[in-house]
């Protein structure tokens, strides 16, 4: 049998000694096998001389406790080479395997290079003889069967077989598979290197799908010519590596990547439905014969506080991005009857929540001649009419089941429940819902979002919380005549979303108004025209606004508005 030493001697043997501790030793680059800078295992000794004359391995030896010598160093026990000579020989394999198959990747590599400069060889040509392609949009239904088009579009999913390439097409109308037959379509250098979003446009025969396949409208189109318009990377700076459907749409990736984002098929259909949705509204306006203005989004007054102003110096005065257009909603309804806008407007308040963002689309409603329960019936049938109109269109329903299947109109009438009431429905549970400071609820509260929702959800039905602390609630707002505790004001809830809606009635008189810019800290002079709608034939009038986004994510089932929003790294409060 071979001693231990000639176990290790796997090349020419030298002089060299090499020192191993493994209480002192390091594995690492720090360590050259020296008797100052031993190695730790045997092992790793073994493999830092693969490829050089074998040394003299010497393992520090610790006397037994009570002896006077000091360490000494020998040759490691016949186990233990053994045992890491073991381990080289495995390492050795695994090092063999991994050149061989780097070796083998190369030559794959170089033969797909070869192959690559082949297939620029291939030139495609259209055929002459084939009748001409009819230009058609991917929504098209009406087109026949067996008629040649032409379709430009980009390449959505991608599936290369030995028969066949299927592709399947997006050109933001619809999709559309189409299949490349084995042969010079699928050889052409454009083929090999075809990646999702590839931008092409393709020319062919549109055909019934075969017996048990599934594809797009039943329908695919048999390629007989194409043209690529442009690439898109198939490495790893492809899409596919930056986006994905199942990433959570709050990580920073996807927020940074939105325009890559909304490429998807679940981004297009909340973009197409928000389309609806706004539609729905505008034609529910018109029904209910309400003149659409577009007040100005630069201003120099607040609507719900200094704290959410994003502020701008005007030429040398201050001035803000509007925080509604409520104001001057109100000034209009005198010449226009019953009004509403669909503005952007804007909050800076830096923070980062699951309902709110910075600049938003804000659907605004003011109505001249009406007492706080017209107000509510109001928002009751706008709401309800939009739900009817986005459900009644087939194109808006199918996204609309795509989006959200469980989705169901609220049923009416919509609960109606006093601030004060929700306060003491807080308290009465078993345990009692608490506010943000971990207490029970009482009067003068703003009620958090966490608890509002969790209320909603309970209860499980729409519900129109009203009259709340004139303390907790702007300055505009008229109080309850019955109870000048509280205001004419309310807040829409809807299970699963929580506020959709906030609106009051609003003050007439002129020294109330006077006195509540006082009371707010609010210099009267930028409002002289505000002021002044009080002196000029006052009269019971109210609004409300609706932020589509959150409107939107309620129909479409999406857990922030920020996916219902096209550039929500931007438009999205600020990380805290």
């Amino acid at each position: 049998m071979a001693t231990p030493q000639a176990l290790a001697d796997r090349t020419v043997k030298s002089d060299a000694k090499c020192y191993i501790d493994s209480a002192a030793g390091k594995d690492d680059e720090s360590a050259d096998g020296s008797q100052s800078k031993p190695y730790q295992s045997l092992y790793h000794a073994l493999v830092q001389h693969l490829d050089k004359p074998a040394p003299t391995y010497l393992t520090r030896v610790t006397p037994k406790e009570g002896s006077a010598d000091g360490s000494t160093w020998e040759e490691p026990a016949k186990t233990a080479l053994k045992k890491a000579v073991g381990r080289v020989d495995a390492y050795k394999k695994k090092l063999a395997k991994d050149e061989l198959a780097s070796k083998k990747e190369e030559e794959e590599r170089q033969q797909r290079l070869k192959n690559l400069e082949d297939a620029k060889k291939i030139v495609l040509r259209e055929d002459p003889s084939l009748p001409p392609a009819v230009r058609i949009k991917l929504n098209n239904k009406s087109v026949e069967l067996g008629t040649r088009v032409k379709v430009f579009g980009r390449i959505h999913r991608l599936r290369s077989q030995k028969q066949a390439t299927f592709i399947t097409l997006r050109d933001g109308y619809g999709l559309l598979q189409c299949v490349l037959p084995a042969g010079d379509l699928t050889k052409t250098y454009d083929a090999l290197v075809f990646a999702q979003e590839t931008s092409i446009v393709l020319y062919g025969e549109l055909k019934q799908l075969p017996p048990g396949a599934s594809a797009p409208d039943n329908r695919e189109l048999q390629v007989d010519y194409y043209r690529v318009l442009g690439s898109a990377p198939s490495d790893l700076d492809a899409i596919t590596n930056k986006v994905s459907r199942d990433q959570d749409p709050w990580d920073a990736q996807m927020l940074d990547n939105r325009h890559l984002v909304l490429r998807g098929e679940t981004a297009s259909a909340v973009m197409k439905l928000r389309e609806f949705v706004e539609l729905a509204f505008i034609d529910t306006y018109r029904e209910m014969h309400f003149t659409k203005v577009s007040p100005p989004a630069m201003v120099q007054t607040q609507v719900e506080g200094g704290s959410t102003l994003f502020k701008y110096d005007y030429y040398g005065e201050e001035a803000y991005l509007t925080q509604s257009s409520q104001l001057y909603l109100e000034t209009v309804i005198p010449s226009l009857g019953d009004v509403y806008c669909i503005e952007k407007s804007f909050r800076a308040e830096k923070s980062l929540t699951r309902r709110h963002l910075s600049e938003y689309t804000h659907i605004e409603g003011e109505m001249d001649f009406i007492e706080f329960d017209d107000l509510l019936e109001h928002l009751e049938e706008i709401i309800s009419r939009v739900v009817d109109k986005v459900q009644g269109n087939a194109e808006a329903a199918a996204y609309l089941k795509l989006l959200n299947p469980s989705f169901e109109k609220p049923s009416r009438p919509f609960m109606r429940m006093k601030y004060e009431d929700a306060i003491e429905w807080l308290n009465k549970q078993d345990p009692p819902i608490l506010n943000e400071e971990g207490n029970v609820h009482s009067f003068g509260d703003d009620i958090a979002e966490a608890a509002e929702r969790r209320m909603t959800d309970i209860i499980n039905r729409p519900i129109f919380l009203t009259h709340f602390p004139v303390e907790i609630k702007a300055f505009y707002m008229k109080k309850d005549p019955k109870d000048l505790r509280v205001t004419e004001s309310v807040d829409v809830l809807i299970p699963g979303v929580g506020e959709i809606v906030g609106g009051s009635m609003r003050m007439e008189d002129y020294d109330e108004l006077i006195a509540a810019y006082k009371k707010n800290g609010i210099g009267p002079e930028p409002y002289y025209w505000y002021t002044d709608q009080r002196k000029f034939g006052t009269t019971p009038h109210g609004g409300y606004g609706l932020g589509l986004e959150r409107f939107l994510a309620w129909m479409a089932g999406q857990h922030t508005v920020r996916t219902t929003t096209l550039y929500p790294r931007f438009m999205g409060r600020a990380r805290p």
